[in-house]
């Protein structure tokens, strides 16, 4: 019995040093094994979740997701239909016997019903354009949703007829609107999103708003099913009003529309209470600065009363879910750098509930993520940490314990070595502030050798990175790096008056929290001053152009889709109206010396750092323009550079897995050739 017991020990133990010896770095191709959990839905009665599982097809190079469903005691884990077609935005009925969802068909996305008792799919709409919004009546016999209707384009010129079989030139694109392209999309084609119900088993949609106004974003109907509760802007200057939106009120027979919110700030998301009398609603008066914290609102069902609930909280709220009886309201919110769920009280107490839901954005650790509640308080949500996606977990009502119950990266996971993610807090030497950051050491991290030190500067710049999975940094750490991601001054889930640090001073101290946290690191003994190399996309790009014009300490720079130019930039993005004011003041024509003096391109003399640009062809949000301006600069003047552009990739380079790839592989070999990490050539 000893001896037999003695075997299976031994035995034990050369499996687990064989699992151990099996495990390998995480590789670029194990991105397209990667899967997560997208926009969970719990049943009223708390004992389904249907969520989206999103899935990269390495054949078709795009992110996939079906939807499946689960108990939520982690049992039946099942995929909601045979369909192999994206499907997305599922909504239980009120007494969950039912459940919506859009779904791709050859002529664009439809709606669908399940019917949860015997199984069984079928379309109920024939729709001109996609849905969006889909929200259930609170009897369960409509949905209503949001959908674009076309307008024609303007014609300046009636031009002759072409004889008969001739192949003329294309005719002109014409367009006459402030917002007309969009990144990601391109060319806007003319018209205004409406409302629309149809019947939840099916008929004719019956459209409910008019006018050449939009009407999208949430939707919430009145208890009574009277009324259907929505975020726009009405007003004669809409186009140019483009910060401020209200909340108003349509009714479901007549069309009438009620205004219910008039100051100048955005107001969206309304939600009406089970019961009927209240409506929260998120939103903030506007100063006109880089950031504010968007506030939970609620008001009386008819628009009077209104006040707001979250003034302790100097965080900007999300997502709002009500709870069952009318007594308060879930929400969501990041506070440095952790997504939290939460829940207020109609006195204004907030209570946490969960930390860590989790972002979507598997290149870069991003906040994102969402939850739903069940009538008896069960939460399902999006869980990450930086060793996993995100993934589903429910919170127990009564324990209030978080499990989770997708595993969805188990195969994987479980033969690959992560490099461990270590939170820093360090001081500003420029007013003493506390900065937080995040360092990623290799998988066999040995503190006794010396590794190459890579900055990864986030996007935004009001925006967080976090505690949460990412790809691309996870392969920086693989290859050999040491990486650092800082949460600077500007970031968001540090308050207010941290995220507007920036406004009129952009890049500013900013630049000096980065090279504050590459000091510590040093400190640590993490990083070496020959061996210290930044990279970073978008904001963070342009931050990267900033540190190297400001100091020559690196070794090497990736500088990806940055902004170099702030004048040439602001008049050409597609998102060209939004920055005057908010970002500096006055246009750029007004300010000229303002924006020139937050331009990296004004540095671009001082620049020895040899640097890789990289940008997407399609990119309208920082034009190629922009990055060719420090290529060509770099270029005349004689530095090591390089142009990357990416056929086919908009802004969101990483939109398709092998972009995200050719993104970081490029940027690693990069960084070898100027003494980065010696590279596995496979």
């Amino acid at each position: 019995m000893r001896y037999s017991l003695l075997f299976a020990v031994v035995l034990s133990l050369f499996f687990d040093q064989s699992s151990q010896a099996q495990k390998i770095p995480f590789s670029y191709l194990d991105i397209f094994d990667l899967e997560y959990v997208s926009d969970p839905q719990i049943a009223p009665n708390g004992e389904w979740v249907v969520y989206r599982r999103m899935e990269f097809d390495i054949m078709k190079d795009a992110v996939i997701g079906t939807l499946w469903m689960v108990r939520t005691d982690g049992s039946q884990h099942q995929k909601l239909s045979l369909r192999e077609v994206s499907e997305s935005s599922p909504r239980w009925s009120p007494n969950g016997d039912r459940l919506a969802f859009t779904s791709s068909t050859d002529a664009g996305s439809e709606i669908y019903m399940y019917w949860l008792k015997t199984g069984k799919i079928a379309r109920i709409s024939q729709l001109p354009f996609s849905p969006s919004a889909i929200t259930w009546s609170p009897d369960g016999t409509q949905l209503a949703f949001s959908m674009k209707v076309s307008k024609s384009a303007p014609v300046l010129a009636k031009m002759p007829k072409k004889p008969k079989g001739a192949k003329w030139a294309d005719t002109p694109r014409i367009t006459d609107r402030l917002y007309h392209e969009a990144d990601g999309s391109g060319y806007i084609k003319p018209g205004f999103n409406h409302i629309f119900t149809i019947p939840s088993d099916g008929g004719a949609p019956r459209q409910l708003t008019s006018g050449d106004y939009h009407h999208r974003g949430t939707l919430s109907w009145a208890a009574d099913g009277s009324s259907i509760y929505f975020s726009g802007n009405r007003t004669t200057d809409w186009e140019y009003d483009f910060r401020n939106s209200e909340i108003y009120s349509v009714e479901v027979t007549s069309g009438n529309i009620k205004v219910l919110t008039t100051r100048n700030g955005p107001d969206s998301n309304p939600l009406v209470s089970p019961d009927g009398k209240y409506i929260a609603y998120l939103g903030f008066e506007d100063k006109v600065q880089a950031y504010q914290v968007r506030r939970l609102h609620i008001m009386n069902s008819d628009g009077s009363n209104q006040k707001v609930l979250s003034n302790t909280l100097d965080r900007s709220v999300n997502t709002v879910r009500w709870d069952a009886k009318s007594n308060g309201i879930y929400f969501s919110y990041d506070d440095k750098g952790n997504t939290k769920i939460a829940h207020i009280s109609l006195a204004g107490k907030v209570s946490n509930i969960a930390d860590n839901m989790g972002g979507t954005s598997i290149g870069r650790p991003y906040a994102g993520g969402s939850f739903s509640v069940a009538k008896n308080g069960t939460i399902a949500f999006t869980q990450t940490r930086p060793t996993y996606p995100s993934a589903l977990a429910i919170l127990n009502a009564k324990t209030k314990k978080a499990t989770k119950i997708t595993h969805l990266n188990k195969a994987l996971f479980d033969y690959r070595k992560l490099g461990k993610v270590q939170e820093v807090w360090y001081k500003s030497t420029f007013d003493a502030r506390d900065l937080q950051g995040w360092v990623v050491f290799p998988p066999d991290f040995d503190s006794a050798k010396k590794y190459p030190f890579l900055v990864e500067n986030h996007g935004g710049p009001i925006l967080n990175y976090g505690d949460r999975f990412s790809a691309e940094i996870q392969l920086y750490a693989a290859a050999g790096y040491i990486v650092f991601y800082p949460n600077p001054r500007g970031s968001t889930s540090y308050g207010e008056a941290f995220g507007n640090l920036l406004y009129n001073n952009y890049p500013g101290e900013d630049y000096i929290d980065v090279m504050d946290g590459v000091d510590y690191c040093i400190a640590q003994g993490w990083a070496h001053e020959d061996k210290l190399y930044v990279t970073g996309g978008s904001a963070g790009g342009i931050m990267s152009a900033w540190m190297i014009g400001k100091n020559n300490r690196f070794e090497a720079a990736v500088v990806a889709k940055p902004v170099m130019n702030w004048i040439s930039k602001t008049l050409v993005a597609d998102n060209y109206f939004y920055y005057a004011n908010s970002r500096y003041p006055g246009q750029p024509w007004e300010n000229f010396e303002g924006y020139w003096k937050f331009s990296p391109l004004s540095l671009v003399g001082t620049i020895e750092t040899p640097t890789m640009v990289l940008v997407g062809m399609n990119d309208l949000r920082t034009p190629p323009s922009e990055a060719k301006q420090l290529y060509h600069a770099l270029k005349l003047r004689k530095i090591p550079t390089v142009l990357v552009e990416i056929p086919g990739a908009s802004h969101g380079i990483a939109n398709r897995p092998s972009n995200l790839i050719t993104k970081i592989a490029h940027t690693l070999a990069w960084l070898e050739k100027y003494g980065g990490a010696k590279l596995v050539k496979e």
